[in-house]
């Protein structure tokens, strides 16, 4: 605890802070941001977006650049990308949107030590 918050709410709070950059990135890029946050019993998607008649389902990663657990982009591995699509799928069952082209972005956020904005990754079609 450096700035009195516990860890977690620290890593919330960047999280979120994560996430609205990239929705804005986004919707500058010409998204449209269905949902943000969608929960189902097998996990959460940080975005869902829509382009061009494309269901986008968006991992947005954030890190601070002390390096210490590597990059944004290293942290979506394999079991993540399982959990995504298993939700996307009940995502697609929930909204009866079977017939939806879809795919899967990762947008990592890299925040410089003290909190600020550093760079952001917009990976298309990540997995």
């Amino acid at each position: 605890m450096t700035d009195g918050k516990p860890n977690g709410d620290r890593r919330r709070a960047l999280g979120s802070k994560g996430e609205t950059i990239a929705a804005d990135h986004l919707a500058a890029e010409g998204y449209r941001i269905v949902d943000r946050n969608w929960r189902c019993p097998a996990g959460e998607i940080d975005l869902v977006a829509e382009k061009d008649g494309v269901t986008v389902f968006v991992e947005v990663r954030s890190r601070r650049e002390t390096g210490t657990f590597g990059t944004p982009e290293e942290s979506v591995d394999a079991r993540k990308q399982r959990r995504i699509r298993e939700v996307a799928q009940m995502y697609l069952y929930r909204h009866k949107a079977f017939d939806r082209r879809t795919r899967f972005d990762v947008v990592a956020v890299t925040f410089a030590a003290d909190g600020s904005f550093g760079r952001l990754n917009h990976i298309q079609q990540a997995f």
